[in-house]
């Protein structure tokens, strides 16, 4: 085992986002801060005969509002989950003000997750092929059903020539994303990777497979008020769309090249609960272990974290092995640090919410404002931490924990810190 500290440190150098509140990462973030809500009637197609009627969708998105991003000609020929990717992957580098060209391009990679993929693609493709026959099928669907073309066509786009692929773990998979990239970068493989979450996944299918999970608030009356993670009345997630980049780079990389550094990505954990597919197992005991071993790869303790960005999904069983798991790992400290849950106001972006949640910690850090969790009305004595009920609350955060959770068992964390 090489010595810790002669690893490269990892650090952020720019954000993208496009979300069901905010089209960017300064309006997503304002919102966030004011607790506005996504949430919404769906107004993708007709829900009508649906148990749930409600998402939080990116509304008023035209590809065509990016023609320095998508050429006009491609925008019908790709999937609306590769167009949220680039468009949040355009604001990242700009941010980053990191430049791709011959001298770099083979040190740069991308990591670009996804729960589902392109499901838009494949639903319309499995409606013509049932409405017209085989050979009316568009001839971009296979391109664009894959779960990787997110990130292969972000090496398409902007150059970016390094290590590949796509990761999936359900809810978890952006936040695995972040702990891989970060491992990539660590063990030399990139110099800097652009690590993305997408989906984009509110179509009949879709919506008709998450309801019947039993897992979605059916709170259709009053959508702003049916993502209450935490609350004691919760009945469910509300399931979203969007897409978030981060830009990690080796810490010397970045100060090569003058970067303005962010925060830096100290730790990592995974681990799988091997009991149930769409449960927790009791007591969270898979979610401990992932944070106990993302803090000790940090070289911190539970003492040391200012805030924890919870996977907070809204479901019965979620937030309460969430809240067991936080208890387990931080002893009486749990009741002192302050926890946000971000799928209240944005819904639950599956594949996508870690890497959004990324965004969120990292500008938590920034800001040194720690963004409310909506809806929290009831208090339920299962979940009695604090969750920054409704109202923002500024504090000098150093250490920012972020954790996911998937359906499959699947859980990661990942730590942000002020970079120093």
């Amino acid at each position: 085992m090489s010595n810790h500290h002669s690893l490269p440190r990892v650090v952020v150098t720019g954000l993208g986002a496009i979300t069901p509140i905010g089209h960017d990462v300064n309006t997503m973030w304002q919102n966030l801060v004011a607790g506005k809500s996504g949430a919404g009637p769906i107004t993708k197609f007709d829900a009508t005969g649906y148990a749930v009627r409600i998402a939080a969708e990116v509304k008023d998105f035209t590809p065509e509002a990016y023609p320095h991003v998508i050429e006009k000609k491609e925008v019908k020929r790709l999937d609306r989950s590769i167009q949220l990717t680039l468009v949040a992957t355009y604001e990242a580098l700009q941010h980053a003000k990191l430049k791709i060209g011959d001298d770099n391009a083979d040190e740069i990679g991308a990591l670009v997750g996804t729960g589902i993929g392109g499901l838009n693609s494949i639903q319309d493709a499995f409606e013509t092929l049932a409405a017209k026959g085989p050979m009316r099928v568009s001839p971009f669907t296979s391109t664009n059903m894959l779960p990787n073309m997110p990130a292969g066509q972000v090496a398409i786009t902007f150059g970016a020539r390094g290590i590949n692929f796509c990761l999936i773990s359900a809810c978890a998979t952006g936040t695995h994303a972040l702990g891989e990239a970060f491992e990539i970068i660590r063990r030399g493989d990139a110099q800097a990777m652009i690590v993305g979450g997408v989906e984009a996944a509110i179509t009949p299918l879709g919506l008709a497979a998450f309801h019947r999970t039993g897992a979605m608030s059916t709170r259709n009356d009053d959508p702003q008020r049916a993502s209450r993670p935490f609350d004691k009345e919760r009945d469910g997630f509300v399931m979203a769309e969007g897409a978030g980049v981060l830009i990690l780079e080796n810490l010397e990389f970045a100060q090569a090249r003058g970067a303005n550094i962010l925060a830096e990505i100290v730790g990592y954990g995974a681990t799988d609960d091997a009991y149930h597919a769409s449960a927790p197992v009791e007591g969270g005991l898979g979610a401990v272990k992932c944070m106990q071993r993302a803090l000790k790869k940090a070289n911190l303790t539970p003492d040391d974290v200012d805030y924890i960005n919870a996977h907070g999904t809204s479901t019965t069983l979620n937030d309460k092995s969430e809240t067991q798991a936080i208890k387990k790992v931080f002893g009486e400290k749990a009741y002192d640090v302050p926890i946000s849950a971000t799928k209240s106001m944005m819904g639950h972006m599956l594949g996508a919410a870690g890497v959004i949640e990324g965004v969120v910690s990292v500008k938590t850090i920034q800001d040194g404002v720690i963004h409310p969790t909506i809806n929290y009305e009831v208090p339920d004595s299962d979940c009695d931490l604090n969750y920054t009920p409704n109202e923002a609350v500024k504090k000098d955060v150093n250490v920012a924990l972020s954790n996911s959770f998937g359906f499959g068992g699947h859980n990661a964390t990942v730590i942000f810190k002020k970079y120093e």
